[in-house]
């Protein structure tokens, strides 16, 4: 989608714009964008709370697993065997590597298995038909695993699900769920065009973004408040090209700030989305995915 956009942006005529009404359109922009994050709901959550960047349901490894497995998965096959724990499980403490915690409620294992068997929005075919097998669920014990968050990589409880002729053991994070925050959803018709950053020195970033092949970039821009640093890469359409490649390029440009970084959250002004430091998660891409009823 966002090569899509690049391209056509790409290919298009538009007549020339002075450099100042580029400025003066960031500078809107950026206002807008820090004013709506402070506003946010999701705010609270992304910066002190716990808010999942991936499934809840942690697969095994493919290519250790029988080939029936993900067929029987998508039809949701599952036959429990077993019996679950019956003692509610305590608090658990999530850490990070900054020295932050937050004490999490934890599901009951049967509260899990039911995220994890929950019935598909479509089915193939009728089990056991055509290589599909039930999913026998043979053991429930307790776990942890890493996850990546808004906050960095943490480890969280885990209940564990082992299937008859599995070699490993299928995963489902054990934190409720309402204990969650959900991930930041861009603002109304922006794309993120800046999609990482990293930390060169205290007041100095390097941006990676995303631009149409026939660009050019004339710099990059920033807009700082005490809560936020939103981040513009001044990228425009070469007037002279008639005719682009639909071709998306990813290019880094260093940024400075007026003061060091700190605990602000960078925000892309194009999307309105926070940044994740040196990382490949694009929370534009996540519009319409919440981990949380994954």
């Amino acid at each position: 989608m966002v090569l899509l956009m690049l391209a056509t942006a790409c290919g298009s005529a538009r007549a020339p714009v002075a450099a100042d009404e580029f400025a003066d359109g960031f500078a809107d922009r950026a206002g807008e964008v820090a004013g709506h994050w402070q506003r946010s709901a999701e705010r609270e959550p992304w910066i002190a709370g716990f808010v999942p960047l991936r499934n809840l349901t942690l697969q095994p490894s493919w290519e250790r697993v029988p080939r029936w497995v993900g067929r029987s998965m998508i039809n949701s096959a599952w036959k429990l065997e077993t019996e679950f724990p019956a003692e509610a499980p305590a608090p658990a403490t999530l850490r990070w590597a900054d020295g932050g915690t937050l004490s999490v409620p934890v599901l009951t294992a049967a509260a899990a298995y039911a995220g994890l068997s929950k019935p598909r929005s479509f089915v193939d075919e009728e089990c056991p038909a055509g290589g599909c097998r039930p999913l026998r669920v043979i053991a429930v014990t307790r776990g942890e695993a890493t996850m990546p968050s808004s906050r960095g990589e943490v480890r969280v409880p885990t209940w564990e699900f082992t299937v008859k002729g599995v070699p490993e053991p299928f995963r489902r994070v054990a934190v409720d769920p309402a204990a969650m925050g959900g991930p930041p959803r861009p603002l109304a018709g922006g794309f993120q065009e800046v999609s990482t950053y990293e930390v060169r020195a205290p007041a100095e970033l390097q941006l990676t973004y995303l631009h149409g092949a026939c660009d050019t970039t004339h710099g990059s821009r920033v807009h700082e408040t005490p809560e936020a640093v939103v981040v513009d890469v001044d990228v425009r359409e070469d007037g002279d090209v008639r005719a682009c490649p639909a071709v998306g390029k990813t290019d880094r440009i260093g940024v400075t700030l007026r003061e060091p970084l700190g605990r602000r959250v960078v925000l892309d002004s194009s999307s309105g989305v926070p940044l994740l430091p040196r990382s490949d998660i694009r929370l534009f891409e996540y519009q319409n995915y919440d981990p949380r009823r994954s």
